[in-house]
């Protein structure tokens, strides 16, 4: 694979960057292939060295850098780097990514475009600082928090009494939400939330 990996043939310097096999230093190699797909196919690599990613992570092809920030071995230092790209796609999938650190989700908590905001707020890394997101002025970001088992009982309190119903069904039915919350839901004279909140295994035997 190595020799290959030098190959007149884009097709199969391709070929080798997207095997697992290839050896890290023949995907760093070709992670400074000329060809904008043989970057995408080692970008892609599970098996590429986090050096390599970093430096994929600057490729000037937004493609390179979006397959760079999904690959599941982008080390967390390289996410927080991609954070910043100027690209709302690359930012999105940094913000859905597992490996993204805290800060870096909560600082992608108030970006301007309300997908990424959407990607944050359904982590379930997303940490306490990105509460704001419990008031964001778009539903379905709001909606999503409520949704996120990870969201601190506080914020699911303070969900349950959100202007939009379908945020304050998904606070009925997340698990998460405090029994006092759940509670008081299930004497909405909505029938779906007595529904939502009887389905709920959080919900105490007293309220049933």
């Amino acid at each position: 694979l190595d020799k290959l990996a030098g190959d007149n043939s884009a097709d199969i310097r391709g070929l080798v960057a997207e095997n697992d096999s290839t050896s890290p230093e023949a995907l760093a190699q070709l992670a400074q292939d000329r060809n904008g797909g043989v970057r995408n196919a080692v970008a892609s690599n599970a098996s590429t060295p986090p050096e390599a990613l970093a430096q994929l992570a600057q490729d000037r092809d937004e493609p390179v850098r979006y397959l760079a920030a999904k690959n599941t071995s982008t080390p967390p230092e390289t996410l927080a780097q991609l954070a910043q790209d100027e690209s709302a796609g690359v930012r999105y999938v940094v913000a859905a990514h597992d490996s993204t650190p805290p800060e870096t989700l909560a600082q992608l908590a108030q970006d301007p475009d309300e997908q990424v905001r959407y990607a944050v707020a359904s982590n379930a890394s997303t940490p306490p600082e990105a509460a704001q997101l419990a008031k964001d002025r778009d539903q379905e970001v709001r909606g999503v928090v409520a949704n996120n088992t990870s969201t601190p009982p506080e914020i699911l309190a303070q969900l349950a009494q959100d202007r939009d119903r379908d945020v304050r069904y998904s606070v009925a039915s997340n698990k998460s939400t405090p029994p006092e919350v759940l509670a008081k839901m299930v004497q909405d004279r909505d029938g779906d939330f007595r529904y939502l909140v009887a389905s709920n295994k959080s919900t105490p035997p007293e309220v049933l």
